[in-house]
């Protein structure tokens, strides 16, 4: 079976609409850094970039009046709860593994608590490098959803992403 890359996954058209809404910037940017996170923490570079680029894949957008309300999105969002089961329809459909699909998609799941009640979870080492990823690019008041990238520029770094999780992976094969 052939690896889906995240080219393959942004090409397809639920995940450039979906993808971009939420803001493309922000994902590959939380891909980037959760690639860095897992192979320093010894995490399937290529589980983590999945889950990291499709994490916010379930967000809309919370208007009032005309503007984005933010503070009304935070109070009522549950778009790791969407995102998950979108996500994992897609990559089933793009023909990723269902194991690696439910891995990454529990990830997406569970990258925020934003919609939990009070408490703790134990998240799992991948579950825990897409959360620390997203955390790292967040800006205040949802900021970092309305970064723009052009799409060349996108479509470059998430194929120069994709030569780096390749090389980890027969890295890791050979060791």
């Amino acid at each position: 079976m052939q690896r889906v890359t995240l080219a393959t996954i942004y090409s397809h058209p639920v995940a450039k609409k979906y993808v971009v809404r939420a803001g493309l910037d922000h994902a590959i940017k939380t891909a980037l850094t959760a690639f860095d996170i897992a192979l320093r923490e010894n995490v399937d570079t290529d589980l983590a970039t999945k889950a990291a680029f499709l994490h916010d894949i379930g967000h809309y957008q919370w208007y009032r009046d005309g503007e984005w309300d933010f503070y009304s999105y935070k109070e009522n969002d549950i778009h790791a709860i969407k995102g998950a089961e979108r996500a994992h329809k897609l990559l089933i459909r793009l023909g990723e593994g269902r194991k690696a699909a439910k891995e990454i998609a529990l990830a997406i799941l569970l990258h925020t608590d934003s919609y939990l009640p009070e408490g703790q979870l134990q998240l799992d080492p991948l579950q825990q490098v897409v959360a620390r990823a997203d955390e790292a690019n967040e800006e205040a008041a949802g900021v970092h959803h309305y970064r723009e990238i052009p799409e060349d520029t996108a479509i470059v770094q998430l194929q120069s992403l994709d030569q780096h999780v390749a090389a980890t992976e027969v890295q890791r094969k050979t060791s």
